[in-house]
């Protein structure tokens, strides 16, 4: 589903995560992803890889981490980062279903 032109991804009807393409002003000229995530674990990020990780417009503040999708992007982390917003998201009766990989 889109909002604000861009794909987002929600559980609920609630967002987790949305997609910035490079052509909109959301990705500032860099195709990113912005997923959910809890405030200390944005801060972390950002100081250990700033190059990599970003606070993005209108979320950052919310704790909302923005990564870089570039040919250096570490694919797993950002599952891992997405499947962390789907957790913080989604109902207790959906959460259940999950299997860890």
């Amino acid at each position: 589903m889109e909002a604000w032109g861009e794909p987002t991804f929600r559980v609920k009807n609630k967002i987790f995560a949305m997609y910035a393409d490079a052509n909109n002003h959301h990705g500032a000229g860099r195709h990113a992803a912005w997923c959910k995530a809890k405030p200390v674990n944005q801060c972390l990020m950002i100081d250990a890889s700033p190059d990599r990780f970003f606070s993005p417009p209108y979320v950052g503040p919310a704790g909302w981490i923005g990564v870089w999708l570039e040919a250096d992007c570490e694919w797993n982390e950002l599952k891992d980062l997405l499947r962390d917003g789907y957790r913080m998201t989604a109902p207790k009766k959906l959460l259940a279903l999950l299997k860890d990989d």
